[in-house]
């Protein structure tokens, strides 16, 4: 990208030099053994291994607890082949002997059904019993194993923090440290690495300090290990076309994976209670020169003895940013004003509307009783439908899987997505059919509700510019040229068409090819409508498990605002 659009990430802590610290430990013989002793034992017991865990981090000098969850989800999730899930969350404490208990770093390694992540949670163990000998934290240390992915991660959360957002059942939370100030996810597929990704993502497009990820950055630079973003390597410095070619697409791959909500790893829930976090994922490729656990403990040794340090709350760097590389960065000064723009057109034509309505008034002096009443009163039945027809969009299907699976040969998860693409479907026709049904309402009645419709608009994508920018930067690019150009009368075909390919549903398609294009990955229209299906239904189970906004903003707010515009150009 251009220096001036895209400077160089820094520090903006003074006590976070990665020259402050040194790392001395040599954890990889000691993370390889204890993770083949975690694999035997999981694979006899069938899962995580709880006694084990607990018995081996007790002998490592952890207070150690265990945490039993429940979760029954609101439809069988098919990405992952559960329905009805139990599991066990287990964490050791190492509390800091030079500090009361008040705050605290977190390690989590995640473990899902599979061999995986074994080498992670031995790394985890070696790294909790090197820190125990040591002397100079003052802070507590959490070392977190948890089952089920995100959701032990969720029960967890809620455990720690005495809340229940999401309905899920646990036991009582045995103990606690202090107040988390950061968090690292640890995921490894292999016993070497030739590079470590690093995810950022958050729930709702939320992003952690900009600060955690360049102190990352800096101590994978001080021990040679090559860190990429979005899978993607640094591109080559200096001016050239496949340098910002490589780094749009980085760009455009973290501005789709924000705006689609869902946490780029176990970290992106940490976020929602104001805890700095990231998603390491260990990377075993083709590449030749390969690196050993042990440069990856002293990595995470460096990042918590840092950490350790601080004494307030990561928060004189960026929290809104986008990055085309790891070593560059576009702050929210440089990308903000392209939204203001958008809302600025929409902004133009409601005034203009609203001069042309306010003229008609005077000019016209006392206008016909039939059309000034059937001005207005013609504007309910398109709201109300519209509204209704969003609301429908956001209760029925998960709401009617059952009388969905008894009247048709299909299974519930299926039901609830053929059901949310029916009832969208339908609400495209009910607003024109109404209309066609009641008639009349006169030129004053379309400029009215296109009104409406306009600054309805313009406050939705205001509000997801301060929830989740990315989301309402590409609702605003879809939406805001057919809410600006489309009128009743004349040739409606060109109108119909912008507007039906720049329905929410469709901009969700088109966003899958174009994230399989990103990722150099082209995906056939088979492939595409697949994955168009499945992050249907992941987006719905977000929403119920962990709580995400883009459900039901997109039912309840975009998809309302798109049908209003179809109403409008249909007006009689």
């Amino acid at each position: 990208m251009l220096p001036l659009l895209a400077p160089r990430t820094y520090l903006s802590e003074n006590a976070m030099g990665s020259t402050m610290v040194g790392e001395g430990s040599d954890l990889g013989p000691r993370a390889l053994a204890l993770a083949r002793d975690f694999g035997e034992h999981r694979r006899r017991e069938g899962g995580i291994p709880v006694s084990w865990l607990s018995h081996t981090m007790f002998q490592l000098g952890l207070e150690v607890h265990s945490q039993p969850f429940a979760r029954t989800l609101p439809f069988p999730d098919e990405a992952h082949e559960r329905y009805l899930v139990r599991g066990t969350n287990v964490f050791g404490v190492l509390r800091a002997p030079r500090a009361a208990s008040t705050e605290a770093l977190l390690l989590l390694v995640p473990c899902c059904e599979g061999g995986k992540n074994e080498q992670a949670v031995g790394l985890l163990l070696a790294l909790a019993g090197y820190c125990r000998g040591q002397i100079y934290w003052a802070k507590d240390l959490i070392f977190l194993v948890t089952e089920h992915d995100l959701l032990g991660t969720q029960a967890w959360l809620e455990g720690y923090h005495g809340v229940n957002l999401t309905a899920m059942q646990s036991g009582p939370f045995p103990g606690r440290a202090g107040a988390i100030q950061a968090a690292l996810a640890l995921e490894l597929s292999s016993d070497v690495l030739t590079s470590v990704d690093v995810a950022v993502e958050g729930l709702d497009g939320q992003l952690p300090n900009l600060d955690l990820l360049n102190l990352f950055q800096s101590f994978c630079h001080k021990n040679g290990l090559l860190c990429t973003l979005q899978g993607k390597l640094p591109p080559p410095e200096g001016p050239s076309g496949p340098g910002y070619a490589q780094s749009l697409r980085t760009l455009g791959l973290m501005v789709l994976g924000q705006a689609g909500g869902a946490p780029g790893g176990p970290h992106g829930l940490f976020l929602r209670f104001r805890i700095e976090a990231l998603t390491l994922r260990g990377i075993n490729s083709f590449r030749q020169h390969k690196f050993d656990l042990g440069a990856l403990g002293r990595t995470l040794e460096g990042m918590f003895r840092k950490l350790n340090n601080l004494l307030e709350r990561l928060h004189q760097s960026y929290f809104l940013y986008l990055l085309p590389s790891l070593a560059r960065f576009v702050s929210i000064g440089s990308y903000a004003p392209a939204l203001g723009l958008l809302l600025l057109v929409l902004a133009l034509r409601a005034l203009e509307l609203w001069m042309r309505l306010s003229r008609s008034e005077e000019g016209e002096g006392e206008p016909p009783v039939g059309e000034a009443r059937g001005g207005l009163l013609y504007l309910v039945p398109p709201i109300l439908i519209s509204v209704g027809a969003g609301a429908a969009l956001y209760l029925l299907p998960v709401r009617g899987q059952a009388v969905a699976t008894q009247h048709f040969p299909v299974g519930e998860a299926e039901a609830v997505v053929l059901a949310l693409i029916g009832i969208y479907v339908a609400g495209m026709a009910l607003p024109h059919s109404t209309h066609r049904a009641l008639s009349g309402g006169g030129q004053r009645g379309w400029m009215t509700l296109k009104l409406l419709a306009l600054l309805a608009l313009a406050l939705l994508l205001t509000c997801l510019a301060l929830l989740n920018f990315s989301l309402g930067f590409l609702l605003g690019v879809t939406l805001v040229p057919p809410a600006a150009a489309v009128r009743p009368g004349g040739n409606r075909l060109p109108l119909a068409l912008l507007l039906v390919l720049t329905t929410p549903g469709l901009s969700l398609f088109m966003a899958v090819l174009l994230e399989r294009e990103l990722l150099e990955a082209p995906a056939g229209l088979g492939e595409a409508w697949q994955r168009f299906l499945g992050a249907l239904g992941q987006g719905l189970l977000q929403e119920h498990l962990h709580g995400a906004h883009l459900s039901p903003l997109l039912c309840l707010g975009a998809y309302p605002c798109w049908l209003l515009l179809w109403n409008v150009l249909f007006w009689k």
